[in-house]
């Protein structure tokens, strides 16, 4: 498995620090999938945003539905998170 150096919470400084609060506050911690873009904050932030808007935003999809996706595809892809 290939390893990415992350900034580690507690560290974050400036942007990444906003990033990290806002993801403590909406889930109680920073999950993998976002601590992993630690080095390129502006990246994250796009990543976020664009979750969001497929999760959230209008869709004729219904939540549940695009959740079912998530997963299915996660699982297709031996994703652990």
């Amino acid at each position: 498995m290939p390893y990415i150096e992350q900034v580690p919470v507690g560290e974050a400084r400036g942007f990444l620090k906003k990033l990290f609060d806002d993801a403590l506050e909406r889930a109680g911690r920073v999950w993998h999938i976002v601590h992993v873009m630690s080095q390129n904050p502006r990246a994250m932030d796009a990543s976020m945003k664009f979750y969001g808007a497929i999760m959230f935003g209008s869709s004729p999809l219904s939540r549940r539905q695009r959740e079912m996706l998530a997963v299915v595809t996660s699982k297709a892809n031996d994703c652990f998170y």
